[in-house]
């Protein structure tokens, strides 16, 4: 988009680029996103910026009312195999909080210097600063939904000092921790039922399908599906970082976002909770982009229409479901109840951790997926270069491409991927995935195995009832 684009978009509040880009308002040194309600301000008044951390990097404040860090992320670093992708998929999943900018440009292939040239040149800040802007988002998240001590939010949202904490919330919010505390009238206490958050999504979305699928993938300790349709909670346990946490989201929802709750033993594992949702939910997504191009085949239309904002759903656990596809649900239920890590703390029907990649390096099956993972020859994480790891998969004894285009796809998380490894319409790149999602929904042919979800009313959840 060029900037009058951009500024057309401004001017008719259009909530579709909402996370695209950024302004901000020279004379009230404020950034707004696209559809912030406030009085379009002049044109000649008006800077436009890539990301939130640009903006923050030219002094402008986050705008109160819109809240530009609430946005869903761009659906363009999901798209894109490239370092700067790479690095966006990354640093949102708190690598450089985790292991500093040399970590994230390892991860990478590249220098630290080579990985800040690319971003500043595009997106107006280094990795440094993006991972600044998360830091403070997740910050304002922990001071307004939770009652904890401010220095300890301070570290648990990745901040290296309380004074960098205490610099950064005043530049970016124009408030002190305080301060930016005291705006939330009614606080939840979050202490004992998880905190609260609402993911935000843009455009329709067809929650009913992806919980149905959920619900049908669901593995025993693990994960589970609750209530009726149109008001389940899906509710997993998640091996992170420095801990475990237990989330849940709920598939009703009143505005444009996913009602959520995170419960955690550590909370400097908030941001990649977060960030894991996102993915599974599919959240950052741009349904519009990929209702226009598959609209275009008179054999998708009326999929399309039929069922507006269908997601292609990611996972929360990229190993785990690798291995999920090579063995099947029913196995996978055995091994998390033979080699799962039993919680400290069950919560209903979620009891355990799916087991780690080296406890699985001699089953006959798992065994040479879960050695390539233990021993690093095959990368799951968010800034994998997928096309390597496709073919590390296929070379793999028990991999089909069937299985490796399902993993791509959902624990890669990429949004252009062909039924059973290519056979299929190139007309429909770069939502392909999307395409096999609506595929999905008819009787003809199926992406995904189903099965028998939880009995509506089962095991009332302790999250999101």
């Amino acid at each position: 988009m060029d900037e009058d684009t951009q500024y057309q978009a401004v001017s008719s509040r259009d909530a579709r680029f909402d996370g695209a880009f950024f302004f901000g308002v020279e004379t009230t040194g404020i950034y707004c996103r696209p559809s912030c309600p406030a009085v379009t301000p002049k044109r000649k008044n008006v800077r436009f910026f890539p990301t939130a951390a640009a903006a923050q990097g030219h002094g402008f404040r986050a705008c109160r009312r819109c809240r530009p860090d609430a946005v869903p992320g761009s659906a363009e670093w999901n798209v894109r195999a490239d370092a700067v992708g790479r690095a966006m998929r990354l640093i949102g999943d708190g690598v450089v909080d985790r292991e500093g900018v040399p970590g994230l440009a390892g991860r990478l292939g590249y220098s630290a210097r080579q990985v800040q040239r690319q971003l500043n040149a595009e997106l107006g800040a280094g990795p440094v600063a993006l991972a600044r802007a998360q830091r403070s988002h997740t910050a304002r998240v922990l001071l307004q939904t939770t009652g904890l001590p401010v220095t300890e939010i301070a570290f648990a949202s990745g901040f290296a000092s309380v004074r960098q904490f205490n610099d950064t919330i005043r530049q970016i919010y124009a408030r002190t921790p305080t301060e930016l505390r005291a705006e939330m009238r009614s606080r939840q206490a979050a202490d004992a039922a998880g905190i609260p958050l609402r993911l935000a999504h843009r455009g329709a979305y067809a929650s009913r399908e992806v919980f149905d699928l959920l619900a049908g993938e669901a593995v025993e300790r693990i994960e589970e599906v609750v209530g009726r349709p149109g008001a389940r909670t899906y509710r997993r346990t998640l091996r992170l970082p420095y801990g475990s946490g237990i989330v849940a989201v709920g598939e009703r929802s009143a505005g444009p976002w996913l009602e959520a709750r995170i419960q955690l033993t550590d909370l400097r594992d908030l941001t990649t909770a977060v960030q894991r949702l996102r993915r599974l939910f599919d959240l950052d997504a741009d349904p519009y982009a990929v209702a226009e191009r598959l609209s275009a085949d008179p054999r998708l239309a009326p999929l399309v229409a039929a069922r507006p904002g269908l997601r292609s759903p990611g996972t929360a656990e990229p190993e785990e479901f690798a291995v999920r596809a090579v063995v099947g649900r029913e196995e996978a239920a055995r091994l998390v109840e033979a080699y799962g890590k039993v919680l400290d703390q069950p919560c209903g029907g979620l009891t355990h951790l799916f087991p780690e990649p080296a406890v699985l390096t001699d089953h006959p099956v798992a065994g040479p997926l879960a050695t390539a993972v233990a021993d690093g020859h095959l990368r799951l994480d968010p800034g994998a270069d997928r096309d390597e790891a496709e073919q590390t998969l296929l070379a793999l004894p028990g991999v089909t491409p069937r299985a490796a285009a399902l993993i791509r796809m959902r624990a890669l998380g990429d949004p252009d991927v062909a039924p059973d490894g290519g056979r299929d319409d190139e007309s429909h790149r770069p939502w392909r995935s999307y395409a096999t999602r609506y595929l999905a929904t008819t009787d003809r042919w199926r992406a995904w195995p189903t099965a028998r979800a939880t009995p509506p009313g089962a095991g009332e959840p302790r999250l999101l009832r």
